[in-house]
């Protein structure tokens, strides 16, 4: 049996990796153990994000739009660009864009060239605010302090799977 420490065995291995074959289990456990592993650490990550933007007033669709507008590199994106590369869905992303442009963290501008489209800019507003929620997320003193040092480590090691699932495919800023 594998063991993965870290003050101890972890008792997700332990408990499932000896209980697979016992069961009569069909093939592996790492199928499993893998889901429920990027799951736990979905809802941790998750969790003190969802701290961080609750102190600074965001929802964590504000905070990916946010920071997904400051990264291209005019600003602005449609709303239909915007529900693609945030995997939201379109009315999603319209209603977030509402509230954040009640703040004043966004704008709306009308497409050069589609009438039927809407583009949204960011304001130096809301790169103040994503740049403050981006901050804190890096800070050994935050919700997410715990993770300082494994972010890029834990990025880096899903990149192949993202691949390999087609999620990067056409992904473009």
């Amino acid at each position: 049996m594998p063991t993965f420490t870290h003050g101890g065995a972890d008792p997700l291995v332990a408990g499932v990796y000896e209980r697979w074959e016992k069961q009569g289990l069909p093939g592996a456990p790492w199928p499993f153990m893998s889901m429920v592993s990027v799951a736990r650490l979905h809802q941790l990550l998750q969790k003190a994000l969802e701290a961080e933007l609750k102190r600074l007033g965001l929802t964590r669709t504000g905070y990916f739009l946010l920071t997904t507008l400051a990264l291209i590199s005019e600003g602005h994106a449609s709303l239909s660009t915007l529900s693609r590369l945030v995997m939201l869905h379109p009315t999603s992303v319209r209603l977030t864009v509402d509230q954040l442009e009640a703040a004043g963290l966004v704008g709306r501008l009308p497409h050069p060239s589609d009438r039927r489209a809407t583009l949204v800019r960011i304001t130096d507003a809301g790169r103040e605010r994503a740049g403050a929620v981006n901050r804190a997320l890096e800070s050994p003193d935050g919700p997410m302090g715990v993770f300082t040092g494994f972010h890029r480590e834990v990025f880096e090691a899903l990149q192949p799977v993202r691949r390999a699932a087609g999620d990067l495919d056409d992904l473009v800023l």
